[in-house]
């Protein structure tokens, strides 16, 4: 499909909150979606999809990383062109709570950025790539990590504007997903969150995150990772949208797991040691698949296939 004209993005999965940081701490995983794009000569948009939603996503202008596309064209003050070819190959799954959103988002802004760019047109600062994408998906904990890699912590101003800072968790700490057989939005899970909270459990979830940020980045303890991601502001409120993640948290955590969840959900996250890695498989059922990861440490990737 490319030519010298194309570009081809890789984007991490992610994985945001990590317990008690709810919309600020997120991590990017060795999971990748590849989003290969051109400027087409002919008019119409074609799309190729691969892997995880093929068949199910729209195969036109609705689709996501078009959508984001044209967004950025725009915000460069690119003139829309007529064609465009993607060919993604998706292994991030839907509607688990791993960033499949995000990486779509983040990876539609970096192909046209570059494909923009190689066209001469004026450029999108890094700075302004993180600010599009939060804005386009709502929020900043699953962007951050997917273009910056690593683990993160996103703020929003009280402008509106988002930043973030980006750091490495310390190589001992193992990331395990488990991946249910099951789907959930976000958007139903964000319904689900009260609008006030009580003052204890906002305390509570401050100390945490702040806990989590030192147990992640030094030699990690089980026990203290474990206290570190306890949560009260949002996953028992989720919970009855989801009663087997939040019963396979129970049961892990009380195996001495940390395990929380993954976003929205309904994956499980569990942040895992030589000590509580093996505690893993005897609380989970056949219906979850258990996939060990790594972080990964770059984030969103950029590169221009050679011209065949």
């Amino acid at each position: 499909m490319t030519d010298s004209h194309g570009v081809v993005v890789r984007v991490p999965a992610t994985s945001a909150n990590l317990g008690p940081g709810f919309d600020s701490l997120g991590l990017a995983l060795d999971l990748y979606d590849e989003v290969e794009a051109e400027i087409s000569g002919s008019p119409g948009v074609r799309i190729a999809v691969e892997g995880q939603g093929a068949g199910e996503l729209d195969e036109g202008e609705g689709h996501l990383v078009v959508k984001t596309m044209r967004t950025t064209f725009d915000r460069m003050g690119f003139a829309q062109p007529d064609g465009i070819a993607l060919r993604c190959r998706n292994r991030i799954p839907h509607a688990r709570g791993l960033g499949s959103s995000s990486a779509a988002i983040c990876a539609g802004i970096l192909a046209a950025r570059a494909l923009a760019r190689g066209r001469g047109a004026g450029d999108l600062p890094d700075a302004e790539v993180f600010a599009l994408a939060t804005e386009l998906e709502g929020h900043p904990d699953n962007v951050a990590p997917c273009l910056a890699g690593g683990l993160t912590i996103a703020w929003t101003h009280q402008s509106g504007a988002a930043s973030m800072v980006k750091l490495t968790p310390h190589e001992d700490v193992r990331p395990v997903v488990l991946i249910p057989d099951f789907r959930l939005s976000t958007e139903e899970a964000r319904g689900l969150l009260p609008k006030d909270v009580p003052h204890a459990d906002a305390a509570a979830n401050a100390g945490r995150a702040a806990l989590l940020v030192a147990a992640l980045t030094q030699r990690p303890e089980p026990d203290l990772l474990l206290a570190a991601t306890e949560d009260r502001l949002h996953q028992g409120y989720r919970a009855p949208a989801m009663p087997r993640t939040a019963e396979l948290v129970r049961r892990l955590r009380e195996a001495g797991v940390p395990a929380v969840v993954s976003g929205a959900g309904p994956t499980v996250l569990a942040l895992t040691t030589q000590e509580t890695k093996d505690l893993i498989a005897p609380e989970v059922g056949t219906d979850w698949h258990i996939q060990p990861m790594n972080v990964d440490p770059l984030g969103a990737y950029v590169r221009f296939p050679e011209t065949r």
